[in-house]
């Protein structure tokens, strides 16, 4: 067994940065983990239980977007250096975060004095960012996202609510439209459990180790019929 872990995981087919993305709620990080697991690879999540600015953001957008995007931005930005300045002796590593959503979440929330200091600060934190080989983009409709995001129940994200959500599932669309910075693999994640599932996490396995360029699409309930 850890001979056809150390096996997949040094093999050429798979991509050397994985990031995984879409809407609040659709699974990011639960698959971010589970592939981390697989391939025996460095993790970096987003903290968002780490975010002290978070919950007021939820229950008051108007009073908290802009230190809650600045958080998250000099933290994101923090992680992504890190990695790398460090030694890449591991040849696989997954995130639950692609530094360019930050300026979509930006543009979402700031009005446009904050957008334009906060343009100013992701100038100069982001320059010489490492790209990944391969991301994920995974999709949900919003009546999906809100089921998750109750389930999971967690604190600083009870304030939610459907129009935020849609707006920016809206913003992740039409950003991932015009994405062409990595290989790109879209999820329909609306059916498929990779949480509970070893089958279906399987079959998502399969695809992310099998995209080496260009922008495919996988919906499982089409693989399924």
């Amino acid at each position: 067994m850890n001979s056809q872990l150390e096996q997949k995981v040094s093999s050429p087919d798979v991509p050397g940065f994985i990031v995984i993305e879409g809407p609040i709620g659709v699974g990011k990080t639960t698959l971010a983990n589970k592939l981390a697991a697989s391939f025996g690879s460095d993790l970096l999540l987003e903290g968002a239980v780490d975010n002290p600015f978070l919950e007021k953001f939820y229950e008051d957008p108007n009073a908290a977007a802009l230190p809650t995007q600045l958080f998250f931005l000099l933290q994101r930005a923090r992680q992504l250096k890190a990695m790398k300045q460090e030694d890449m002796f591991n040849p696989v590593r997954v995130a639950d975060f692609l530094i360019e959503k930050d300026r979509l979440f930006a543009e979402l929330t700031l009005d446009n004095d904050e957008l334009d200091l906060y343009e100013q600060v992701y100038a100069s934190l982001t320059i010489d960012i490492p790209r990944p080989d391969l991301v994920v983009y995974l999709q949900a409709p919003v009546e999906v996202l809100l089921t998750r995001i109750q389930k999971r129940g967690l604190k600083n994200e009870r304030f939610i609510e459907a129009a935020y959500l849609q707006r920016l599932s809206d913003s992740y669309i039409q950003f991932f439209y015009q994405y062409n910075n990595a290989p790109l693999l879209i999820v329909n994640a609306a059916d498929i459990d990779f949480a509970n599932n070893d089958d279906d996490y399987q079959l998502l396995h399969q695809q992310i180790t099998e995209v080496q360029s260009g922008r495919h699409y996988f919906n499982p309930t089409q693989v399924s019929l």
